[in-house]
Formats: C-alpha cells, sequence, structure tokens
C-alpha cells in the first residue's frame, strides 16, 4: 500500500481518525472473558456497563459474545447470535453508541451489522473469506488481526517467528489482499497486530516494540493491549490488577501511532491520554483552569 490514509468507511459513517486518540470499550456478552467473565451475564448489566463506558469517554463499544479464552469451547452461531443482537440493538438505539461486533463468525456479523454494527472485529485473521464478503456487501468496516492460531486455540512456541514484526506485516498484507479481491474497500479496513494471539509474551513485546514499521500497509492501527498476558508476565499481576502495565502500553501505541485502543479501563485510560495532550500541548488548558472543590481532598 502506499499513502497512510486514517480514514474508515463503516456503513453510514465516515470515520476520520488521526486526531485524537479513539476509545473502544470492551463489553462482554459472554460469561467466560478471561478477565470480567460473569461479572455482568444479564443484558441489563450489559447496557448499564456500556452506559458507564460511553460516558467514561468511550468513542466504539466493542461487543462479543464468545470468549477469545482457549480451554473453553466454541459457541455456537445461534447461541451467540442471542448474546449479542439485543445488546447491539439497545446500545444503537437507545445510546446511539458506535458498535463493533467482536465475531469471527459471517452469520453472526451479518446479524449483528443488521441489528446496528458498523464494525466487525474479526480476531481470526480472516480465517473464513465468507466474513470480508458481509463487510463487502454491507459496507462495516473489518479490523483484520493477525494470529497463526485458529480460534480458541493456544500457540506459545519461542520459535515460532523469525522476525515477528516483518511475519505480521506480511500476513495483513496478504488478508488484506485476500479482503480487496473479495470487494472490500481499502478505507473499510483497519488493522490490528493481535498482541499475545499465537504469540508468548516475548514476541508480542517484541511485535509492539516495532509495531510502527505496520505504518507501510497504509492502515490505522487498533492496538487491543488491555490486560494482555505480556504485562501479566512482565509485572507479574493477574488481570483485573494490570492497568498500569496497560496503561504504558497505550502509551507506547500512542507514540508509535496507533489510533484506536480497546480497553476495559477507559474512564483510567481516557484520564491519562487527557492528561498527556496537556503535557505534551495538544491539549491547551483554560487560563482559568482550576480544581473544583468538591474534588480537592477525599470526604
Amino acid at each position: 500500500m502506499s499513502m497512510r490514509s486514517d480514514r474508515v468507511l463503516a456503513v453510514d459513517r465516515v470515520l476520520e481518525l488521526g486526531g485524537r486518540p479513539w476509545l473502544m470499550g470492551i463489553v462482554n456478552a459472554s460469561p467466560d472473558s478471561f478477565s470480567d467473565g460473569g461479572q455482568f451475564g444479564t443484558l441489563q448489566a450489559q447496557i448499564e456497563l456500556a452506559r458507564g463506558l460511553l460516558e467514561d469517554g468511550a468513542d466504539i463499544l466493542d461487543i462479543g459474545g464468545e470468549s477469545a479464552s482457549t480451554g473453553r469451547p466454541a459457541v455456537s452461531v445461534e447461541q451467540e447470535i442471542e448474546r449479542v443482537v439485543p445488546l447491539i440493538e439497545h446500545v444503537t438505539v437507545e445510546l446511539g453508541a458506535l458498535v463493533s461486533v467482536d465475531t469471527y463468525k459471517p452469520p453472526v456479523a451479518l446479524a449483528a451489522i443488521a441489528a446496528g454494527a458498523r464494525i466487525v472485529n474479526d480476531v481470526s485473521g480472516l480465517r473464513d473469506p465468507a466474513l470480508a464478503e458481509v463487510c463487502a456487501q454491507s459496507g462495516a468496516a473489518l479490523v483484520l488481526m493477525h494470529t497463526r492460531a485458529a480460534p480458541k486455540q493456544r500457540l506459545q512456541d519461542p520459535d515460532l517467528y523469525g522476525d515477528v514484526v516483518g511475519e505480521v506485516c506480511a500476513f495483513l498484507g496478504e488478508r488484506m489482499e485476500q479482503a480487496l479481491a473479495a470487494g472490500i474497500d481499502p478505507d473499510q479496513i483497519i488493522l490490528d497486530p493481535g498482541p499475545d494471539f499465537a504469540k508468548t509474551p516475548a514476541q508480542t513485546i517484541e511485535l509492539l516494540a516495532g509495531v510502527g514499521r505496520l505504518h507501510e500497509l497504509g492502515r490505522p492501527l487498533l492496538m487491543a493491549i488491555s490486560r494482555k498476558d505480556f504485562i501479566g508476565a512482565l509485572t507479574g499481576r493477574p488481570p483485573r490488577e494490570r492497568l498500569g502495565g496497560t496503561l504504558a502500553a497505550l502509551a507506547h501505541g500512542v507514540d508509535a501511532g496507533a489510533r484506536i485502543f480497546r480497553v476495559h479501563d477507559v474512564a483510567a485510560a481516557a484520564d491519562f491520554l487527557r492528561v498527556r495532550a496537556a503535557l505534551t500541548g495538544e491539549l491547551q488548558p483554560q487560563r482559568d483552569l482550576a480544581l473544583a472543590e468538591e474534588h480537592r481532598y477525599e470526604r
């Protein structure tokens, strides 16, 4: 690909990325997520979570009905549709949210788009080419993620890659060509390097350190770095205690030019980005900026 573009076509929306970083809040409609499984088990709880994430500053909600966690069986297409469609309908109509559906199954993507989703987040690396056809016909944006493993398969091999950055770049370039051949507009594509997917913590760290090379492909980067295994391996902390490490990865991703960040802790990420923008001069504070009295002390 030639020139880099930050314009994304998503059905009836044109997303202009490239200014401030966008935050994608995670709404799991599955009971077996690695970090919040069962915490939001009802439709109402998921709607309230979605509402809170939007209030905290989420630009996109990523809704998934099947956990990517390995060691658990895949759910049926019918069950996944039952989990995500009512939730997508509620948050798009009632909350006006821009929704991404986290699925690798074409029938689920089709149902989700009909319910109001505008982005398909495919963590399989386009293992089923029919998913590209769904996006081509509907106009939905497509997130292409790198992985060498089939969905639900755990692949941890320290010798799997010679040059992990180069191999991820080549894989995503090949998948882009496949999507374009299916009729997708180049501006529908977003790329995800796939931290932790078929990568050891050391391989993920090497990949993210050199992730700027993916800009050669000319499409915006999404970084799904929240609470990931590589952070846990570095810090020795379980998933819900990885916020500090997640924010460090967020800072690195912003510096590397990524445009969208998929996170659980939207409020903390938004605060981090706001303070960072003020200190780098991207955000100019008003001269009369002052701390509200009610925030001066812990009550």
